[in-house]
C-alpha cells in the first residue's frame, strides 16, 4: 500500500498553459516596435534581450504583479526611444499598455493530462494542494474556470512573491510532514529550488522553451529527492515508484 502523500502543484505551465500566451503577445510587440523604428533596423533579438532584462529585474523586485508585464513593454519602448533619440508618443505607450494587459484575457487551457493526473492522485488517497504566484483575482479566475477547487478545496495558496520564504511559511503554518511532501512545478527558480531548500521532494516539469527568469542552480538537501519529467501524466508513476524504492531500502536496512 502506498503511504498518503501531500502533493503541492504549481498552476501556470504545470496544470494550465501560460507562457505561450505571453510569447504570442511578445511576438506582436516585436513586430510593432520594428514598424515604429523601421528606419533604425531594430532586430527582434535586440528587442527581446532588452525586454527580458527589464522583465526579470521587475519580477525580482515586485514579484508577479499584473501591471509589471505591460510596464516592461513600455519601458523597453522608452529605452529605444532614448537610444535612437525618438520622442515617445503617448498614444503608442497606451497601445503597448493595452497589448500587455491583453495577456490576462486569454482563454484558460489545461495541460494535457491535467484531469487524469489529479484524478489518479486523488483516488490513490493523496492530499492535493495548489500553490501559485500572481494576483489573487487573476489566479482565482483561472482556478474557477478549470474547476480546480474540486481537487484542492480550500488548500489553495496564492502569493505575489513565490520563493523559499513563501513556501516555508506555507509548510510551517499548515504543519506539513516534509518527508511525505512533494512540489510539482515547471520553474526551477520558484518551484523546484525552494522545495529542495525546504527539504521536501520535487518533480520538475521540463519546458521546451524556458523563461530566463526560471533558470537557477539547484541546491539539494540529503533528505529530498528530485525528478525531471516531460509530461504531467508521469507524476503519479514517479511518486509511487519513488515511495516503493524508499520502502525497499528501509526493508533491506
Amino acid at each position: 500500500m502506498i503511504p498518503q502523500q501531500q502533493i503541492i502543484f504549481d498552476l501556470d505551465d504545470t496544470l494550465i498553459y501560460c507562457n505561450k500566451y505571453f510569447d504570442l503577445i511578445l511576438d506582436q510587440f516585436y513586430e510593432t516596435l520594428q514598424e515604429w523604428f523601421a528606419g533604425e533596423r531594430l532586430t527582434t533579438e535586440e528587442i527581446r534581450e532588452k525586454q527580458i532584462e527589464i522583465d526579470v529585474a521587475g519580477v525580482n523586485k515586485l514579484g508577479f504583479a499584473s501591471e509589471h508585464f505591460p510596464r516592461s513593454l513600455i519601458e523597453t519602448y522608452l529605452y529605444f526611444c532614448r537610444a535612437y533619440k525618438r520622442e515617445p508618443v503617448k498614444t503608442e505607450e497606451e497601445q503597448l499598455l493595452l497589448l500587455g494587459r491583453s495577456v490576462y484575457d486569454q482563454e484558460v487551457e489545461p495541460y494535457p493530462g491535467m484531469v487524469e493526473t489529479l484524478e489518479s492522485l486523488s483516488k490513490a488517497g493523496h492530499i492535493l494542494y495548489l500553490y501559485t504566484g500572481g494576483e489573487p483575482a487573476i489566479q482565482q479566475r483561472k482556478i474557477d474556470k478549470m474547476k480546480l477547487a474540486s481537487y484542492f478545496e480550500d488548500r489553495i495558496f496564492i502569493r505575489q512573491h513565490k520563493n523559499v520564504e513563501a513556501l516555508e511559511e506555507i509548510l510551517r503554518l499548515n504543519q506539513f510532514d516534509r518527508s511525505v511532501t512533494w512540489m510539482i512545478g515547471n520553474s526551477l527558480r520558484t518551484d523546484i529550488s525552494p522545495a529542495l531548500e525546504a527539504g521536501i521532494h520535487a518533480i520538475y516539469l521540463k519546458q521546451e522553451k524556458e523563461w530566463v527568469y526560471n533558470m537557477v542552480e539547484l541546491q539539494q538537501k540529503p533528505a529530498s529527492v528530485m525528478y525531471t519529467i516531460n509530461t504531467l501524466t508521469e507524476v503519479p508513476r514517479v511518486i509511487h515508484e519513488s515511495i516503493q524504492i524508499h520502502q525497499q531500502k528501509k526493508t533491506l536496512g
